[in-house]
């Protein structure tokens, strides 16, 4: 499992890394905010534990752009303050869990594992599920597509990029975070191919016109319905 680590204590911050490196990591470690958003978009991460007060910018700020690009990675705050407003606003953008400082490593490890316990059962769930869009059936797992009791067979990645705006229905999903996820990484030639998957979707899913895979400039896409 790989974890972005943004952290400004020096000290404090290698030997975090250190200690999840021993119990089998693979750990980024960022200096502050800036520094961790430049390697959280640069590589593909499983989980992030971030300082709340760093440097350039806050750990608040960086886990609302985290979000905007992975809205569902876990999270998890380090703090020096124990203010129940920090905790509040904490767990409003959607953090897992927050720790305060100063914490036992073996504590930290230990709510990893029941985060992550967590996420892959939720997981799990959400790859047996259903996808309602519009008049549509879509059962990702199984890579099917139905309307009117037919069915459009979709290959892996078109299933895995429907099943990406599926989850963030309504939201947008930026094209180098989908090209990294799905193809391995956000290049020239895998973004001329997601192209033309997405004329695929689209073409499988024009019976219902309430339904659009928007392409927003600069941004990405957005499945909406």
């Amino acid at each position: 499992m790989k974890i972005l680590l943004a952290e400004d204590d020096p000290n404090l911050g290698l030997l975090t890394q250190e200690y999840l490196i021993a119990k089998g990591y693979d750990v980024k470690l960022a200096k502050d905010g800036n520094e961790g958003l430049d390697v959280f978009l640069s590589e593909s991460f499983d989980f992030c534990i971030l300082d709340v007060m760093m440097p350039k910018k806050d750990g608040f700020s960086l886990a609302k752009e985290i979000r905007t690009k992975s809205p569902n990675i876990p999270l998890v705050f380090l703090t020096a303050k124990s203010m129940t407003e920090d905790t509040i606003k904490g767990f409003e953008l959607g953090a897992d869990d927050y720790i305060t400082k100063p914490f036992s490593m073996e504590e930290l490890l230990v709510r990893i594992k029941a985060i992550m316990k967590r996420v892959t059962k939720a997981d799990k769930e959400d790859e047996k599920s259903e996808f309602l869009i519009g008049k549509y059936t879509f059962v990702p797992n199984q890579h099917e597509l139905s309307l009117n009791g037919e069915t459009q067979k979709l290959t892996t990645k078109e299933s895995d990029l429907l099943a990406l705006f599926c989850k963030n229905q309504n939201q947008t999903v930026s094209r180098s975070f989908a090209l990294k996820l799905i193809w391995g990484d956000d290049s020239y030639f895998n973004a001329r191919s997601m192209d033309v998957y997405i004329t695929k979707l689209r073409k499988y899913l024009k019976a219902d016109p309430s339904i659009q895979i928007m392409n927003l400039h600069g941004e990405g896409f957005k499945l909406v319905c």
